[in-house]
């Protein structure tokens, strides 16, 4: 009795290792370093890819003026505030004429001088003019009694120096006109350029506009040339946008832009690419493009941040996949293709990407890849050919990451 129960404890032992060695295998091949790699799959479909370019941007103003003094002074008033809307010719800021008024004046008394004096020499011509034609009407006289023998050579001579003194006198006369109306030449121009000056003292709109920035204020000192206010059109809004140069291919003024601004996220504007600028970042590696918007919204900031995408032309119909189906195995670019339960890596070429992920892809060096094959998609693990496999519906655990 002793011996059969023995013999049935050993069967028992027997059966229970037998069942923890099976447990264990099927653990190793279900679940342990032998178990099957997770894979998720998608389909080889055929269409097409239309490209888009993103990146980033910020709202500029293709006009705007930076209105300041032509010489170094100090602001005397600032007649307008920030936002407000300005017009061509409107008073904007004076700056402090400190002497230009009182030199005005004093030129003003100089050149009054001047035409006093000049009047003064217009009459010495006047003079002048009467002498000599009375010298030469008594030189004809003269010259008239000397063909008579009434008077004598002396006299007729005196009459001739009398005409050739009255001659210099009218030249002389004539002269000092000259030079008086030079002077008052000089005086005008003088004044004219401390007008100029005075005028310049006052700060006018150039354009149309909005006034940006007012960056200085009354009593403050300014340089030849710095900004007292800043003036912006608003209609000349747009995006100085930001493109990596590796995907910058296509990019061309013309295209058809979506712009979202930071402080509008759920609406999309439209816009188009006004100018793609000839130098790039060197140091960012950025192209720069310059995209205008159709209808610039209300209230948008100058310096707001944008996003932009630029739609190109849609690519020629090919065979098309996620991007996150392409793997790399041995240097080489494809997809690992499932047949029946085995891997095979297809070597690839790709083509046109979309901002979805879409992307054009050419099998090459003979290999196969038709439309509705299906490839990996995601794997738990890198792959290899004699990879054990296990398609499931997707690797994250149900109810999502955690």
């Amino acid at each position: 009795m002793t011996s059969t129960s023995s013999s049935k404890r050993r069967l028992l032992l027997g059966v229970l290792a037998l069942l923890l060695l099976g447990t264990l295998a099927f653990v190793a091949l279900r679940t342990g370093p032998l178990a099957p790699v997770k894979v998720q799959v998608t389909e080889v479909a055929r269409g097409r890819v239309s490209p888009e370019i993103f990146g980033i941007g910020q709202v500029q103003a293709r006009r705007s003026w930076l209105v300041g003094p032509t010489v170094a002074g100090r602001v005397r008033s600032v007649a307008v505030d920030v936002g407000q809307v300005v017009q061509p010719g409107q008073v904007l800021a004076e700056m402090d004429p400190v002497d230009l008024d009182q030199r005005v004046i004093a030129l003003d008394a100089s050149l009054a001088r001047a035409q006093s004096a000049r009047a003064a020499t217009q009459a010495q011509v006047a003079d002048a003019q009467a002498r000599r034609a009375l010298a030469q009407a008594n030189l004809k006289r003269n010259q008239d009694l000397a063909r008579q023998k009434f008077i004598s050579t002396g006299a007729l001579e005196a009459r001739q120096q009398e005409v050739a003194s009255a001659e210099a006198g009218l030249q002389a006369a004539q002269a000092n006109a000259g030079a008086a109306a030079q002077d008052i030449s000089r005086l005008q121009a003088e004044r004219a350029a401390l007008l100029a000056q005075r005028n310049n003292l006052r700060l006018l709109a150039p354009a149309p506009a909005v006034v940006a920035s007012r960056d200085a204020e009354a009593g403050s000192t300014v340089v030849a040339g710095q900004s007292v206010l800043r003036l912006i059109d608003p209609a000349s809004l747009w995006v100085a946008l930001r493109v990596d140069q590796g995907r910058s291919a296509g990019l061309a003024p013309g295209l058809a832009a979506r712009i979202t601004l930071r402080s509008l996220p759920g609406q999309t504007l439209a816009g188009r690419v006004e100018r793609v600028e000839l130098l790039a970042d060197a140091v960012t590696e950025e192209r720069l493009a310059m995209v205008a918007f159709e209808a610039p919204p209300a209230g948008v900031s100058v310096g707001e941040m944008a996003e932009v995408t630029l739609a190109l032309p849609a690519s020629a119909e090919g065979l098309l996949l996620p991007n996150a189906a392409l793997q790399q195995y041995e240097g080489r670019t494809g997809v690992w293709r499932v047949q029946g339960g085995d891997l095979i890596f297809v070597p690839v070429s790709t083509g046109a990407q979309g901002l979805g992920g879409s992307v054009l892809v050419a099998p090459v060096d003979g290999a196969a890849l038709a439309e509705g094959d299906r490839v990996v998609l995601y794997s738990q693990t890198a792959l290899r050919p004699d990879a054990r496999i296990s398609v499931v519906e997707s690797l994250l655990p149900a109810g999502g990451a955690k």
